[in-house]
């Protein structure tokens, strides 16, 4: 059995994620495969759709594989930042790819996961979808399009998502634009049935259901107000004003990296006056670089998933310790290493 797989049936070239173990989390050989066949499809006229999925019955993926990152970044490695090149490349590809492209974001759907699905021209969500960008809790900072995506959510929604590590409900990814149709879990096989005969638009007009309401855009009047602020101080500020979920969600907030959240707020604002996701891609790359050199991230996922202990020493310790040159750093041009979304 492959990590990933393919199959073509009745013209739709299926990609299933196929490490259920791993929650699908993708590895550099995956991407690699996925970017190849994607290129076989383009122009195979047996092939009219691609569909693609996770194994199992937990989600679609998790990200990528972050204890094979950790020991990359622990011994001063490069292969991490050779797989993130890549990886963004098949976001980028994804996004403009000729033929439909349906994303089953069924379950938890992660960093990567987010990565392979939610740049797709046909988002599908469940009722079992749980969609996040997590990266904050760990040093590190919304990528694979990440911050395209959430910088633009209506209002604040994204900002909050992103800061908070929140996870999207299915009802929520389609209100902020992360997905396109609800369809139930148990009607999946029905879509599935249906592909088989009809175009994807066809198909989902046919099985997809209005969303229930979104809890989160319920929330949408005091998190626009909170999250409009300039800094993350501000902001903070504004939560622990509020009611009792903005108090919530600032307890949520003050536990991940102050350089992480400092740096994510930069980014999303950034993101969101750039023109298009290649451009957002390479300033995610320069701050996953350099990121990737940090204490931050390694000491980030030592504490969520190497030893669990929930206790991340961050250093900086706090917001006030991080100017504006350390966060600028991070946007630094890094010359013969800027990512390019064509492979050297």
């Amino acid at each position: 059995m492959s990590d990933v797989e393919f199959l073509v049936h009745s013209g739709i070239g299926r990609i299933t994620l196929n490490r259920p173990r791993a929650l699908n989390a993708l590895t550099h050989d995956m991407v690699r495969a996925i970017t190849a066949r994607l290129d076989r499809w383009r122009d195979d006229a047996g092939v009219r759709a691609v569909l693609v999925e996770g194994a199992g019955e937990r989600g679609l993926c998790a990200g990528g594989d972050i204890r094979s990152i950790y020991e990359d970044a622990r011994a001063g490695g490069t292969a991490t930042l050779e797989f993130w090149a890549d990886e963004y490349r098949l976001n980028a590809a994804i996004a403009r790819y000729p033929k439909p492209y349906v994303a089953i974001m069924d379950g938890l759907v992660m960093g990567g996961g987010v990565g392979v699905s939610a740049h797709g021209s046909h988002r599908v969500a469940t009722d079992r979808s749980r969609i996040a960008m997590p990266e904050v809790g760990i040093g590190f900072v919304p990528d694979v399009g990440g911050t395209y995506l959430l910088s633009r959510t209506p209002g604040e929604l994204g900002t909050h998502a992103a800061l908070t590590t929140a996870q999207l409900s299915g009802a929520d990814a389609v209100h902020c634009g992360l997905a396109d149709f609800f369809v139930p879990a148990d009607r999946l096989p029905d879509l599935f049935d249906a592909l088989a005969t009809r175009t994807p638009d066809s198909a989902l007009a046919l099985v997809a259901e209005t969303p229930p309401p979104s809890a989160l855009a319920a929330e949408a009047a005091w998190i626009d107000h909170c999250y409009a602020a300039d800094t993350v101080e501000e902001i903070l500020g504004r939560l622990r004003d509020g009611g009792e979920a903005a108090v919530a969600a600032a307890k949520e907030i003050e536990s991940k990296s102050p350089v992480a959240l400092k740096v994510t707020l930069r980014a999303l604002r950034a993101a969101a006056a750039l023109p298009d996701l290649e451009s957002v891609l390479a300033q995610e790359y320069r701050i996953s670089h350099r990121a990737f050199g940090s204490a931050e991230f390694t000491e980030g996922i030592r504490a969520q998933v190497i030893d669990k202990d929930r206790s991340p020493r961050w250093h900086p310790a706090t917001l006030a310790e991080v100017d504006a040159d350390l966060v600028g750093s991070y946007f630094a041009a890094l010359g013969d290493e800027e990512w390019t979304g064509v492979a050297r």
